[in-house]
């Protein structure tokens, strides 16, 4: 629902009219980055926050394509691979996303992934693990000339469906990493620069009964940090992308301003308009293996032990009213009807349910596995429905 109040009303509704310097804090491949592009606004990309390699290096292909630059080269280290192992370890990047990869991990990486790993993080200026950022490194300034754009897409493992319920409570666990961005916001206050707007997207249990708590305590500390806030869930196929993808938004704006969410927009897209005229042949299921899918599944739908293949069919039955279920980031289990035949969605599928055009996904492709681009798309957030919230703000 809408957290507007009769009296957030009573305040004019903010409008972007400065360039825009965008940070992305938990950035993935830049979704937000891609909204604005899409909007033709103005801005740009001032600082990311992303500790992930192979997000880092998507990021890197879709938004710096033509940027070759050796950094590298540019350091006057006489031992460089050594000198490398160090800063990147200090810099805290993670292979695994969900912790950083230690120094004797970081030493099994041969010279030229030290190098594009430490290329790609110079040149998206990257400021990688979100615990050693501080409010300094975010370099606001000049806010008389820019509007800075602050996005916090925090990880969402310990409060979705598929977590294990551990919360958002303390920096403990993953989800509780939203209190590093309390602890930059307060350090900038104290800095006296503050980024004008925030945005904010996690799934909608962040508002659940077991986090409404933690969710509510956030919202007080924004306000005393000087932000009104509103927030609402919004689900994909109401700004036209046919993905059941539902998610909670929150703009937070620093001053007495208003903001409205956007309305709803007819679906005039069908997932058949997502799919690929040409589809590789390991995509498809072999009647052998879905004969043996099927006779897992018993007539009243309590399934065997085949939860893998459970999870297939739960997921085909709801492509069947021409909308892809929720991508997650092993979203190659998400199964469609194609010639009489069923298979799997292709990575490129999955990246048009995420809004991102076929140029994009062609930049972002070029140096990841399928495996990696699965969880790429389904670690994101639908272009088409930030757009959407963007367009209220300029």
């Amino acid at each position: 629902m809408n957290q507007t109040t009769i009296f957030d009303m009573m305040y004019p509704k903010y409008k972007i009219n400065k360039p825009i310097r965008l940070i992305e804090l938990f950035g993935g491949y830049g979704s937000q980055a891609l909204a604005l592009k899409y909007l033709g606004v103005e801005f740009e990309h001032w600082k990311l926050c992303e500790w992930a390699v192979k997000s880092i290096q998507a990021y890197k292909d879709i938004h710096f394509t033509n940027d070759n630059t050796d950094y590298l080269a540019l350091q006057p280290y006489d031992d460089k691979r050594k000198w490398l192992i160090s800063w990147l370890y200090e810099k805290g990047i993670s292979q695994n996303y969900n912790e950083p990869m230690t120094k004797e991990q970081i030493s099994r990486l041969n010279d030229k992934q030290l190098k594009t790993i430490y290329n790609n993080i110079v040149a998206t200026n990257d400021m990688v693990n979100i615990q050693k950022t501080k409010g300094k490194d975010l370099q606001i300034q000049d806010t008389d000339k820019y509007e800075y754009i602050m996005t916090y897409s925090f990880p969402c493992q310990d409060l979705s469906l598929a977590g294990k319920g551990k919360g958002m409570s303390d920096t403990s666990t993953r989800s509780g990493m939203l209190w590093e961005v309390e602890r930059i916001l307060t350090e900038c206050k104290e800095l006296g620069t503050m980024p004008q707007v925030l945005l904010m997207e996690n799934v909608p249990q962040v508002h659940s009964l077991d986090n409404m708590a933690d969710f509510h305590k956030w919202q007080v500390r924004l306000e005393e940090l000087g932000y009104k806030n509103y927030w609402q869930d919004l689900i994909a196929t109401d700004y036209g992308i046919p993905q059941i993808r539902n998610r909670c938004y929150m703009v937070s704006i620093l001053g007495n301003y208003s903001y409205t969410f956007p309305k709803p927009i007819p679906l005039k897209l069908k997932l058949k308009d997502m799919l690929e005229d040409n589809v590789k042949k390991k995509c498809y299921i072999d009647d052998d293996l879905l004969q043996h899918i099927i006779r897992t599944k018993k007539e009243h739908k309590e399934y065997t032990q085949f939860d893998r293949y459970n999870g297939m069919f739960e997921q085909l039955c709801r492509v069947w009213k021409e909308k892809s279920p929720t991508l997650h980031t092993k979203s190659n289990t998400v199964l469609i009807y194609d010639h009489n035949k069923i298979r799997r969605v292709t990575c490129k599928e999955c990246f048009r349910l995420m809004g991102v055009n076929d140029k994009d996904y062609e930049k972002c492709a070029k140096n990841q596995s399928d495996a990696s681009l699965y969880h790429l798309a389904g670690d994101s957030i639908v272009v088409d429905v930030l757009v959407a919230i963007i367009k209220e703000l300029v």
